[in-house]
């Protein structure tokens, strides 16, 4: 019963939980017109409620309470789950009135600046290359623009449900290939998936409601946490292959709109996931390719635990084909 309680029945709750509560949230949505309207840097034409990830966080972040009070998630989870609830508010704020730049980026840090404490003591990101306090501080600064990155690329339908599904179950098979699950993180990760899976039931192409700031900045920020946490069990090569695509796409984007000398922070439509879907608006089928790239990483990410170097590169050659798509 113990192991079903973690990897089959809170997964399971928080699927279907998520696929019930969203519908209730998209109507509450609809009545409050709490709606995604078109612009010129739009990726959709027709206005769609955005807000969703009321549906999706606060679910998610019971069941990690549950597992943390369970003795089931791994030390620090439940300042975890604080920090998001907190950056979950205030994104919330932003939805509803968009916040400026500065004050969501200060959030932003402090929220990874008391996340880095919930890593395990001694446990370093970056493999000895840094010292601890630089570990830290590295591992914050990384954060931070991992969250904003999930927020960024969060532009067609379905897209960042999709990218936490395939990160997280990555976790999960990593972590048991490599024997470093006892601290119960696949769980988490587990249940995460199981989050996306339920919301992408109403997010999928042609999209019926968006996550919204609510939605995607605290799954950056508790997809980061994971990931660094796999990066201190000395999984780094792993934890860098999962979210190469995201990564990739986000970092590249933002260096040329900087070159271009752009207003990087604000909303665009420069993307590469953006530029493909261009031609015909097709999100569907722009989707399925970043599916099928993802599904690769996922795929090195494993060969990773055992081969890093050559996963690196044949994962480097997988992301740069998919952009170039």
């Amino acid at each position: 019963m113990d192991s079903i309680w973690g990897w089959a029945l809170i997964p399971l709750a928080v699927l279907g939980g998520t696929v019930w509560l969203a519908g209730i949230v998209l109507a509450w949505l609809q009545r409050q017109a709490i709606l995604d309207l078109p612009v010129e840097r739009s990726s959709h034409i027709r206005p769609v409620p955005r807000g969703g990830g009321l549906a999706l966080v606060p679910l998610l972040l019971f069941a990690w309470l549950m597992l943390a009070v369970d003795g089931r998630a791994p030390a620090g989870t439940g300042a975890i789950v604080g920090i998001a609830a907190v950056v979950a508010l205030v994104s919330w704020r932003d939805d509803l009135a968009h916040l400026a730049f500065g004050w969501r980026l200060l959030v932003h840090l402090a929220a990874a600046a008391l996340g880095v404490l919930a890593l395990p003591a001694g446990a370093l990101v970056f493999q000895g290359l840094l010292t601890p306090a630089l570990d830290r501080a590295a591992a914050a600064l990384l954060w931070v623009w991992f969250i904003n990155l999930y927020n960024f690329m969060d532009g067609i339908d379905g897209i960042t449900c999709t990218e936490t599904i395939v990160i997280a179950l990555g976790i999960v098979g990593v972590s048991l290939l490599a024997t470093v699950g006892s601290d119960g993180a696949p769980q988490l990760a587990l249940a995460a998936a199981a989050g996306a899976a339920g919301f992408l039931r109403w997010n999928w192409p042609p999209a019926k409601i968006f996550l919204g700031d609510v939605g995607s900045v605290p799954l950056g920020f508790i997809m980061g946490w994971l990931l660094l946490a796999l990066a201190a069990k000395g999984l780094w090569a792993p934890a860098a292959i999962l979210p190469l695509y995201y990564l990739a796409d986000a970092t590249l984007t933002l260096l040329m709109r900087i070159a271009r000398g752009r207003r990087f922070w604000q909303a665009h439509r420069e993307h590469f996931y953006q530029r493909a879907l261009a031609p015909d608006g097709d999100h569907a089928a722009v989707l399925r390719l970043v599916i099928g790239g993802n599904v690769a990483l996922l795929a090195l990410a494993l060969f990773a635990v055992h081969w890093p170097w050559i996963a690196l590169a044949l994962a480097a050659l997988a992301t740069a084909s998919l952009l170039a798509q």
